[in-house]
C-alpha cells in the first residue's frame, strides 16, 4: 500500500486519538525501561524502600550524582513507579511497588524482567538477518544479560509456587521427594529451580543440566552458597544427552518450546525415568488459539517467543519452533509423541502451564 492510499483511507479522529493515547504510554513503559535497569543495578530501588527520601538523600545513600538521580527520580513518578510528595519533596516506594522492584526474594519480583529486555533489544541486529534468512540464534548467542535475568525473574514465580503448589498438583510425587528421590532438572540455567526443590527436599537428590557451560558454572557457584552443592551435581548436557539414571521425577522448566527436537527430547526424558516415573514439565500459560492469547500476558510471551525462543529452536537440529504460546493441545502432541500415554494439566498460574506425564 503506498503513503498516498494509506492517507485516502477514512481515519477515525476518536479512535485515532485514543491509539495515539495508547502508544504514548507504550512510548513511555519502553523508554523508562532503560532507567529501570540503572535503578536497579545501582541499588536506588532497594534504598527508596526503606522510607522516603529527597533526590539529595538517596543519591546520598547510593553514592550517585544527585543531578541524575533527580531526573531519574521524576521519570519513575511519571510512570507510576514511585511516589512523589510536593509538600515535603520526597520520594517513596509503596508496599507493592517495593515487591515489584527491590524485594528480589518476593513473589512478585520484577526487575529481572529489564536484563531479559535488554538482551532483545541487544538481539535486534542478529534477528533482523534472522528474519531475512530464516536461520536461527541460539541461547548462547545472547548477551549474558539474558542469563541473569532469566533467573531473576523466572525465579519469583518458581519460589512463589513450585514447593508448595506445583509438586503437590503432582500424583505422589512429594511423598517420593520426602522419602529421597532422584530428580533431574533439564535445562536448568542457573539453577534456581534445582536449588529450590533441594532445600525443601533434603533426602532426595538432585541434577541439573544444560547444554549452556557458563549457566552450568553459575548453577555451581549458587549451589554452593546455597549450601545445597552436597547434594546437587550440575552437568553440561543436551536433553537428548543427559545421563539416563531411572529418575523418580525428570523435570523441564519454560525449556522445552526452546528445544529444536522437542519430540526427540521427550522420548529420551521417558527413557531415563523409572518405570513409575513422573515428568514435571511447567511451560509458559497459553491458550490453543491464538485469538485468546491476544492479551497483555500473550502479549510479552509473543515478543520474547520472537526474540527468543523461537530463533532458539530454529537454531537446533529439527527446529520445530513451538514458540512460547504452544498451547496444552500441541504440547500434549509433543510429549506422547516422545511415548508418553498419560498427559494431563495439574494446575497452572496466570502465567504458566504445569504439567504432568507419566510413562
Amino acid at each position: 500500500m503506498s503513503a498516498s492510499q494509506i492517507t485516502a483511507m477514512a481515519v477515525d479522529p476518536d479512535r485515532m486519538n485514543a491509539f495515539l493515547g495508547r502508544m504514548v504510554g507504550d512510548m513511555g513503559a519502553t523508554a523508562n525501561a532503560a532507567l529501570v535497569l540503572v535503578g536497579d543495578r545501582l541499588g536506588l530501588f532497594k534504598a527508596l524502600a526503606a522510607g522516603p527520601l529527597t533526590s539529595a538523600a538517596l543519591a546520598q545513600r547510593t553514592g550517585t550524582a544527585e543531578r541524575y538521580v533527580r531526573e531519574w527520580l521524576a521519570a519513575q513518578a511519571a510512570s507510576g513507579y514511585v511516589d512523589y510528595d510536593a509538600a515535603t519533596q520526597t520520594f517513596r516506594l509503596e508496599p507493592e511497588q517495593a515487591e515489584v522492584f527491590a524485594n528480589e526474594q518476593g513473589p512478585a519480583f520484577l526487575a529481572g524482567f529489564f536484563d531479559i529486555a535488554e538482551a532483545m533489544f541487544r538481539a535486534v541486529p542478529k534477528i533482523t538477518d534472522a528474519f531475512r534468512s530464516g536461520r536461527g540464534l541460539g541461547w548462547h548467542e545472547h548477551s549474558r544479560c539474558l542469563f541473569c535475568g532469566t533467573e531473576r525473574f523466572f525465579r519469583s514465580g518458581y519460589r512463589q509456587n513450585l514447593v508448595s503448589d506445583w509438586l503437590p498438583a503432582l500424583d505422589g510425587v512429594v511423598a517420593k521427594l520426602e522419602a529421597g528421590a532422584s530428580v533431574a532438572d533439564v535445562g536448568c540455567g542457573h539453577g534456581a529451580s534445582t536449588i529450590l526443590m533441594a532445600q525443601a527436599y533434603p533426602r532426595s537428590r538432585f541434577f541439573g543440566f544444560d547444554y549452556h557451560l557458563p549457566s552450568v558454572e553459575a548453577a555451581r557457584d549458587a549451589a554452593a552458597e546455597a549450601g545445597v552443592d552436597d547434594r546437587v551435581t550440575f552437568e553440561v548436557a543436551t536433553a537428548k544427552e543427559f545421563p539416563a539414571r531411572g529418575y523418580d521425577l525428570v523435570a523441564c522448566f519454560d525449556c522445552l518450546h526452546d528445544m529444536g527436537d522437542p519430540v526427540g527430547a521427550a522420548a529420551h526424558v521417558h527413557a531415563s525415568l523409572a518405570e513409575d516415573g513422573t515428568w514435571l514439565l511447567v511451560e509458559p500459560f497459553a491458550h490453543d488459539c491464538l485469538a485468546d492469547n491476544l492479551n497483555p500476558v500473550g502479549r510479552v510471551y509473543y515478543a520474547a517467543s520472537t526474540m527468543i525462543c523461537t530463533p532458539a529452536s530454529l537454531s537446533q537440529d529439527v527446529g520445530l519452533a513451538l514458540g512460547a504460546q504452544a498451547g496444552e493441545a500441541r504440547l500434549r502432541e509433543v510429549v506422547t509423541a516422545g511415548g508418553f500415554t498419560r498427559f494431563r494439566r495439574a494446575t497452572a498460574t496466570p502465567f504458566n502451564l504445569v504439567l504432568e506425564a507419566r510413562p
